[in-house]
């Protein structure tokens, strides 16, 4: 045997609980100059979303003033957050998103 043990070898009833890390919701934000298009092929190229939950999305922006882009660990959003908003400027939009705790 080795000089380290299985705990459930060792007898030890004992569970080891491990928290998830919190996820946090890229939400992109409207405005009256980004194009539906724009917000849709962001969707598809950074969210990795269908075309068809691409617009769905878009929609929800256009119509409530915001939608969720994804669900993701802290780096991962902000990685995708600030990917966002640096093609939008990189295209002379003003597109914003937001991350939100879930």
């Amino acid at each position: 045997m080795n000089d380290f043990e299985d705990e459930n070898e060792a007898g030890s009833d004992s569970a080891v609980e491990f928290e998830l890390p919190p996820k946090y919701k890229v939400v992109l934000l409207n405005d009256d100059f980004t194009t539906k298009d724009f917000v849709v092929y962001v969707l598809v190229d950074i969210f990795k979303k269908s075309e068809l939950d691409a617009e769905r999305i878009m929609e929800s922006v256009h119509r409530s003033g915001k939608g969720v882009a994804g669900v993701y660990p802290y780096d991962i959003a902000a990685t995708k957050a600030r990917m966002t908003m640096d093609k939008a400027r990189g295209n002379s939009f003003p597109l914003k998103c937001v991350l939100e705790k879930e």
